[in-house]
């Protein structure tokens, strides 16, 4: 249902004063902006509705101005931001930028460097698809997905491979044990976040995608998911393996999407590998359309030209880890500055 800003007057009243649409955000402002020139606006729940700040990022860090320090945005990103949002919709931005405005202030700061709306506008992703969303984890993109997707459509949550984990040589016997039964206790844990009826979520793992899956989906999202399995691809087969279930799983014609750390095309391709989190354009590219998918697109709008990785760097420095800089205010506050990592956004489908 579209939503004009008299359908809601007391949000719109407590809207002018809220810090959530201060100038601090150019993202939401943008897209407030795009939904008013489409004669809509999104109405807010009332304050004391959302959830408490997540573990990922602290609430103090998120109040701190770590909105101001996103990435500077050259025309080309504005343009392809904006392009995408428009493709999307007046019912898609509306059903977007309410989605965004409900999610808690942990999740509103990284807004600015994820992008989220915007992203899934150009991957074409649409309220009641069915949606495979790879390495869940904690549901930063679940929750705003299965929102959006609403109580006709479905995310399939898809953890890593369970014999990968051990590969990483930081887990515990429990933590291992725990991915036997990965699926079922993620998928309850998922269905808890949310207090009104979304989408419907269910979950899997590479490597034991269950036959019924073959040909469900409308589209499959990699959303910073791909480095480890390329990591351990020679001890596993796990990025072949994943990339192949996922073709399968979708229906002709379906949608990949791609979000993910991007290397410089003339880093070597040791320090490539996945293991410092960053990949090549190029390697991505030719692992998806080998296995059969075509390159659709490729947008610049979740680039961040200020990240500009040497062979000395790990993604992990960079916010919201900091790692290696919580204890050092002045690396912080310069990594802080840089913002997240740099990121390819790529498109790809299955022919039909």
């Amino acid at each position: 249902m579209l939503l004009s800003p008299s359908a809601c007057p007391a949000t719109a009243s407590a809207r002018s004063t809220s810090h959530r649409f201060s100038p601090r955000s150019s993202h939401r402002l943008r897209l407030l902006t795009l939904l008013t020139a489409l004669g809509i606006a999104a109405c807010s729940p009332p304050e004391s509705t959302e959830p408490e700040a997540s573990a990922e990022v602290p609430a103090a860090e998120a109040a701190t101005g770590m909105e101001e320090a996103g990435p500077a945005m050259g025309e080309p990103v504005e343009e392809a931001m904006d392009a995408a949002m428009e493709s999307a919709g007046v019912a898609g931005a509306a059903a977007l930028a309410a989605v965004l405005e409900a999610q808690p202030e942990d999740v509103q700061a990284r807004l600015v460097y994820r992008h989220p709306a915007e992203t899934m506008a150009f991957f074409g992703i649409e309220p009641g698809m069915t949606v495979l969303e790879a390495l869940p984890g904690g549901g930063w993109y679940t929750k705003i997905l299965a929102a959006y997707l609403g109580t006709d459509g479905t995310v399939v949550g898809v953890d890593y491979d369970k014999s990968m984990f051990p590969l990483f040589g930081f887990m515990s016997d429990e933590q291992l044990a725990a991915k036997e039964t990965w699926p079922q206790d993620w998928s309850a844990t998922a269905r808890g976040w949310f207090e009104v009826p979304v989408a419907g979520i269910d979950a899997a793992q590479f490597g034991a995608m269950p036959a019924e899956a073959v040909g469900t989906l409308d589209a499959a999202l990699f959303i910073r998911a791909l480095h480890n399995m390329a990591r351990f691809e020679d001890q596993g087969g796990y990025l072949t393996t994943a990339v192949s279930e996922v073709y399968t799983a979708l229906k002709p014609g379906g949608v990949l999407g791609v979000v993910q750390h991007m290397a410089p095309e003339d880093a070597p391709d040791e320090w490539a590998s996945g293991a410092n989190g960053y990949l090549k354009k190029s390697f991505v590219i030719a692992a998806l359309t080998d296995a059969g998918f075509e390159l659709v697109d490729e947008s610049p709008i979740n680039e961040n030209p200020k990240d500009q990785p040497t062979t000395d760097d790990r993604v992990w420095r960079l916010p919201p880890t900091l790692s290696g800089a919580k204890d050092n205010p002045d690396l912080a506050a310069e990594r802080t500055a840089i913002g997240e990592s740099t990121r390819m956004t790529l498109k790809f489908r299955k022919p039909a």
